[in-house]
């Protein structure tokens, strides 16, 4: 991705911040992206100041802040410690669920190999909260808020749920294929099947903080290709209406 699509990623700009819809599978660091351009590098490349206010998983997609000077930047991460941002994450869980206002409050930890863990024990607090947005045979489409900030939070939650997010095989997910929702499904010859889950299926859909002028920035990120096209193929198939 060059510099001038750069442009195309934003959702929002004034002169302080800037909001995009993250591409899914980009990592937003160098650190996580040995390979390949990030969020980061980009960012930089449009306005040279440019820092990233909060991470997204490489696999998730959706709204991610940056600020523009360093005001900015210490503005928005002291929203963030002070937990005054609000994260509003969309999933396909596994499973048909009723959720309403369904709070985990499981603590997590990091394992030695950078993975999360539920940590009754030795785990930093944690909570999500969890509401069904539209039920699908054996798949839920649900909105996540995470009033903390733990890494892989959401996966992990959804997990202790027993409602892992389609896809995420790290946590006991699963790939999801269109054979398996399709009545009567043939696979031409010599081709091989692909996943409609070939990432975790998280989309941050909204993100909401204050300006540096008082103003309240709110933004909703439209779900990339991928993501629509799997709940259209679940409402196609898989409709319980």
């Amino acid at each position: 991705m060059k510099t001038k699509c750069f442009k195309s990623l934003i959702l929002y700009e004034d002169d302080d911040y800037i909001v995009i819809n993250k591409p899914p599978l980009m990592s937003t660091l160098a650190d996580r992206a040995p390979s390949g351009p990030h969020v980061l590098q980009l960012a930089k490349e449009y306005h040279a100041q440019a820092q990233v206010g909060h991470r997204l998983d490489k696999e998730t997609s959706g709204a991610l802040a940056l600020a523009k000077h360093p005001a900015a930047y210490k503005a928005l991460c002291a929203q963030f410690e002070a937990r005054q941002v609000h994260k509003t994450y969309h999933a396909v869980l596994e499973g048909s669920h009723c959720f309403r206002e369904e709070q985990v409050g499981a603590p997590i930890s990091i394992t030695p190999n950078h993975l999360a863990k539920t940590d009754p024990r030795h785990g930093k607090k944690a909570t999500t909260i969890f509401n069904t947005l539209q039920n699908f045979f054996g798949y839920t489409l649900v909105s996540c808020q995470p009033i903390t900030g733990r890494m892989h939070q959401i996966r992990v939650h959804a997990t202790y749920l027993k409602a892992p997010i389609a896809g995420d095989i790290q946590y006991d997910g699963h790939l999801l294929y269109l054979s398996t929702l399709k009545p009567r499904y043939r696979l031409k010859q010599h081709t091989e099947e692909k996943s409609l889950t070939p990432r975790v299926s998280l989309h941050a859909y909204c993100l909401a903080f204050m300006g540096l002028q008082g103003n309240k920035i709110s933004i909703k990120a439209p779900y990339p290709n991928d993501f629509g096209t799997l709940l259209k193929q679940l409402a196609k198939y898989a409709s319980v209406d």
